[in-house]
């Protein structure tokens, strides 16, 4: 039987857990694709016991044989591939003139070989049919940020790819967007809060105050389920909006 499909990158916690959530909810058959097989395991047989449908894949997104090997279950288990989100990603951060070249290539093998493979193999599959490619981006796609350089780069980076894969995309009606939310309370952030305190001379507490919501309007966080909900919302557009990208940010970067 053809469903709608969806396959979302690094699904099994944070943003992409929620997401996964959310679009098996919307009717989709998600694919689960993380390096953590365990958990993305346990969140397909969640799914699946709520009656969803879900199927978990061990993916190391820069890795060309496993994504391309992912998407092709994904095609058998709901012939097709409808909806992507590249989201798998990582975080470490470093005083720039300290900053190890091991630890920058690590950055982008993930965050830019990952978004490039990944959209490439739903690129591949949505021309007989259309689809939506859609990146985690941040708000550091626009704005910078002290000991976080690579992530910065990689940020810009896929809010670029969106707009030349909507432009290329249009004639097949493949439409590419860029979520870009600004701090989330997920592991990946619960992490970096010591670590810049360490770096920066801070309190932990003086780090979330003056440098993750300093320049919200509202002094909050942004939620895992806001950003489900704009891509739920991207699920639905029917090319209005390809190319854009959505700032999740409570004011921080304003157009």
């Amino acid at each position: 039987m053809t469903q709608k499909s969806a396959l979302i990158t690094g699904a099994a916690s944070g943003i992409g857990k929620a997401c996964a959530q959310r679009m098996a909810r919307e009717g989709y058959g998600v694919v689960i694709a993380d390096v953590n097989l365990p958990a993305a395991g346990a969140l397909a047989e969640e799914l699946r016991s709520q009656g969803l449908s879900a199927l978990a894949v061990h993916m190391d997104v820069s890795s060309e044989e496993e994504v391309e090997s992912g998407f092709d279950r994904m095609t058998e288990a709901f012939g097709g591939c409808d909806l992507v989100l590249s989201n798998a990603g990582i975080q470490i951060v470093h005083p720039f003139d300290e900053y190890p070249f091991a630890d920058w290539k690590k950055m982008m093998a993930i965050h830019a070989d990952g978004a490039f493979l990944v959209s490439r193999a739903a690129f591949r599959r949505m021309k007989a049919g259309g689809g939506r490619i859609v990146f985690t981006g941040s708000v550091q796609s626009f704005v910078g940020s002290k000991l976080k350089e690579p992530y910065n780069f990689v940020k810009h980076g896929v809010a670029g790819l969106a707009k030349s894969i909507a432009r290329e995309g249009a004639p097949y009606g493949i439409y590419a967007y860029t979520i870009c939310p600004s701090y989330i309370k997920t592991p990946l952030v619960e992490k970096q809060i010591p670590e810049q305190a360490r770096d920066l001379g801070l309190t932990e507490e003086e780090v979330v105050k003056t440098i993750m919501l300093r320049d919200t309007v509202d002094g909050e966080f942004t939620t895992v389920e806001d950003v489900a909900d704009a891509l739920a919302y991207l699920a639905r557009d029917r090319g209005a909006l390809t190319g854009q990208s959505l700032r999740l940010t409570h004011g921080w970067a304003m157009q």
